[in-house]
């Protein structure tokens, strides 16, 4: 095994895929990896750079004049373009909530050094992508972290859209389009409405990275240790390939380098953009393992680099937009291991030359939205006895309780079942609650049916609708996005008029390819057709 390098947490480095000697078709104009499919990889990369922006804001501030040079730095722009909203996790036991940040990479070629970074000159000033894309979730106690990267070729609805700087309305998308278009629907807000849509997931901020950002950020942290089982030369007899050249075993690689390994498929295991998302997974578990571990980090003049190219190279949300914020968040993030964080690639299929979400992107989502750690290693939830426990607060009289029943079966792959909202505000009218109704405006994504309530006098009347109908008090909810009793049918009931709770099951989909922060030993295999 060649691990001495380090594979530690899964949270480093963003890196571009970018190298300036990648050798490119020049009929294909490339994103940030490369290859159409190389997104899948890519956006995993994203992530390390706002990351390791982060963990080192704090360290950087030598002053309230330098602290504002850097606040003056961070770009800012609106959290949600769509007119929907997901509603926010509800608070457990100890009053936490989890905490959900999309990381987005652009590939905007809108000035030279961007430019120089990747991409034919006909695409300057283009349109801005998002070919990186990865939501990064800490759990509500702060004890393990998920990621799940999305390519940027997936076929996706991209809703209505606003621009908040000119008012420009972008219409809802007709049919699917790649998800990397959703950027240039007015900014990463319509990303984050994007995510929103398709995963029901509620997102706190975003962070979003240009790859010229991400190259500086590399070269201003040192060295990251990577490791091929064999020497490797990424370069083949049409001039295809990253120009890696590395010898057997682990080494340092910064700079030029460093993207190159990053950029590399031609030369990795079968040449695919899996073998090139392992690549990239290794080298930001090595990253995060040279943040925490590597004293020389600590030098003033070190942190003080990195913080002037962190602040330069992102965009973020307004909570997130000042050094405080961001130090705030990277004390949260830093609360976990790297033995609990999970890395994932969204589970896809092809279609055509693009991939679609398949049933088990959908577990995936799920596992997300109900906090349920990636890694299996949850502390064992309270018990049924403990959930079905009654509250202080009596229902009232069946036909004095107002409900309002809303249509949430709509998932990643089916569109919404016709008419279960009116369906089940029957069932209940007919049970004697004679005020409940149907909302026909809101088609909502819920993989369970839920009940919520606002606040703590109306969780007696959630609990005995529940019980009416068969639905677990686990599922019952309190949360501030409801003004009454509300009652979400989820995709767990697409017909009939008899709830069956499914049993669960709470593990990650061996699709989504999940590598753990913590793993040290992990070697890239090198093609025989690409050794020296």
């Amino acid at each position: 095994m060649c691990g001495s390098g380090g594979v530690g947490g899964r949270t480093g480095t963003l890196t571009t895929q970018y190298s300036v000697q990648e050798a490119a078709p020049a009929t294909e104009a490339e994103g940030w990896a490369g290859s159409r499919r190389a997104p899948r990889k890519h956006r995993l990369l994203r992530w390390s750079a706002t990351t390791l922006s982060v963990l080192i804001l704090a360290a950087a501030g030598t002053g309230y004049v330098y602290y504002r040079h850097l606040n003056s730095q961070i770009q800012h722009a609106d959290l949600n373009l769509g007119d929907n909203k997901v509603a926010g996790p509800t608070p457990n036991a100890a009053g936490q909530t989890p905490l959900n940040i999309l990381v987005i990479g652009s590939d905007a070629r809108d000035n030279e050094e961007n430019q120089k970074l990747g991409g034919a000159r006909e695409t300057f000033g283009s349109t801005p992508l998002a070919d990186v894309q990865m939501l990064l979730h800490v759990s509500a106690d702060r004890s393990n972290m998920s990621v799940v990267s999305m390519p940027r070729d997936t076929l996706v609805k991209i809703p209505k859209c606003t621009d908040p700087d000119d008012g420009k309305v972008y219409a809802a998308s007709e049919g699917r389009v790649m998800t990397n278009q959703s950027l240039g629907h007015g900014g990463p807000g319509c990303t984050v409405a994007t995510w929103q849509e398709l995963t029901g997931i509620h997102i706190d901020h975003f962070m979003m990275v240009d790859f010229s950002g991400v190259v500086s950020m590399a070269d201003a942290i040192g060295g990251v240790p990577v490791c091929v089982d064999a020497n490797i030369l990424s370069r083949d007899s049409q001039g295809h390939g990253s120009g890696l050249k590395l010898k057997k075993g682990t080494h340092p690689v910064k700079g030029v380098q460093a993207l190159q390994w990053l950029r590399t498929r031609y030369g990795f295991e079968d040449g695919s953009d899996l073998a090139r998302a392992k690549a990239q997974h290794m080298y930001m578990n090595s990253m995060v393992r040279q943040l925490r571990e590597n004293a020389t980090l600590s030098s003033p003049n070190k942190l003080r680099k990195l913080a002037e190219k962190a602040t330069e190279a992102i965009t973020v949300d307004p909570d997130l937009g000042s050094v405080k914020e961001l130090y705030d968040l990277s004390n949260e993030l830093r609360k976990v291991e790297p033995a609990r964080i999970t890395m994932t690639t969204m589970p896809n299929r092809y279609v055509g030359a693009r991939v679609e979400p398949t049933e088990d992107a959908e577990q995936l989502f799920r596992l997300v939205r109900e906090d349920i750690a990636l890694d299996g290693k949850d502390a064992k939830k309270a018990t049924a006895e403990k959930s079905e426990e009654t509250t202080a607060d009596p229902a009232a009289a069946k036909d004095e309780i107002g409900i309002l029943v809303q249509n949430g079966t709509r998932t990643s792959t089916l569109a919404a079942a016709s008419g279960r909202a009116s369906t089940v505000a029957g069932l209940l009218t007919g049970k004697g609650y004679t005020k409940a109704s149907s909302d026909r405006s809101a088609s909502l994504s819920e993989a369970r049916t839920l009940v919520r309530y606002p606040s703590a006098e109306l969780e007696g009347d959630a609990r005995a609708v529940a019980k009416s109908l068969g639905i677990p008090m686990t599922s019952v909810k309190k949360s501030t996005d409801v003004s009454g009793v509300t009652l979400v049918v989820g995709a767990d009931w697409r017909e009939g008029t008899t709830y069956k709770a499914p049993k669960q099951d709470d593990t990650t989909p061996k699709t989504a390819e999940a590598l753990n922060g913590a793993d040290e030993s992990a070697c890239m295999h090198v093609n025989p057709g690409f050794t020296w």
